[in-house]
């Protein structure tokens, strides 16, 4: 017998999103669902993704805990409605189900941001330079291994060239301009895509110089997913162990405030393109 298909990143959250509506009402399991004329194994099953929920029964759930914010009930209807999978399908069986989740969050992001001391934000990465990142991988990597992550890291990059693309903003210490990963002729050619990527509109790219008088995170990596309201956004951070997802109200607050700070060291985006500009001509 097949088993059953895992979650999407979307329906776990919903699920997530009706436990804490759930929580702050203090309902117990058996009381909500006595409301919602459910069993308290199913309401369970709904709220850890085993599950699916309807539209209606979220509205009648929401009505149940008394939640006023008609903006919110409103964004987690349509994560019902959702249903198909995504490209990111072809590698359930190849890459880690948390860059799967990575994937299917950004694909339905509203705004994106990214923070980076170290690395090129992966968005941002020409196909050189992604391969010479995973090969430089710890544990190592197997050649289709690495060949499968940067076709998806490729893939993800739709989010950027598609009709309506989201709006994407990114803040990379210049220490990540500087690496020189692949050598010469690679750092040269990712230097020159950022410079076409900062053109477009909705593209926005700002270097924090090595003169700035501080650096906000002590460098952590961090990529911030905006939903269709704040409650539904998300942090994701990089770990050795692979991507790690926030979406702790308190500590979402956290992040939006890292990200007002490093904006206040943060060159313009002009000064910024003549920053890498200049490093062009270094190599």
């Amino acid at each position: 017998m097949a088993g059953r298909p895992a979650p999407t990143a979307r329906r776990t959250r919903l699920g997530a999103e009706l436990r804490k509506l759930r929580e702050r009402a203090g309902m117990t399991l058996t009381q909500a669902a006595g409301l919602l004329g459910t069993s308290s194994g199913q309401l369970s099953n709904i709220e850890v993704a085993r599950f699916g929920v309807s539209a209606e029964r979220v509205r009648v759930a929401a009505q149940a805990y008394s939640c006023t914010d008609q903006a919110l009930i409103d964004a987690l209807v349509a994560m019902t409605g959702d249903r198909k999978r995504g490209w990111w399908e072809e590698y359930r069986d190849i890459l880690p189900p948390r860059l799967l989740d990575l994937a299917e969050i950004e694909h339905h992001g509203a705004n994106l941001q990214a923070a980076h001391s170290i690395h090129i934000p992966g968005l941002l990465q020409t196909v050189d330079h992604a391969r010479e990142i995973h090969r430089q991988a710890v544990p190592e990597m197997s050649p289709p291994e690495i060949e499968h992550r940067v076709s998806y890291r490729v893939k993800r990059q739709a989010v950027l060239y598609r009709a309506h693309p989201v709006p994407y903003r990114a803040l990379v210490h210049e220490a990540a301009l500087r690496m020189g990963f692949g050598g010469a002729t690679v750092a040269r050619a990712q230097l020159q895509h950022l410079l076409e990527l900062s053109e477009r509109a909705h593209v926005t790219i700002r270097v924090i110089p090595f003169t700035a008088p501080y650096y906000p995170g002590s460098g952590q990596s961090v990529y911030y997913v905006q939903g269709p309201v704040p409650n539904l956004d998300t942090a994701q951070l990089d770990q050795s162990h692979g991507p790690v997802f926030i979406d702790g109200e308190g500590q979402l607050a956290q992040y939006r405030l890292l990200f007002d700070r490093l904006d206040a060291v943060a060159l313009t985006s002009a000064q910024s393109r003549h920053l890498i500009h200049r490093i062009v001509q270094e190599l």
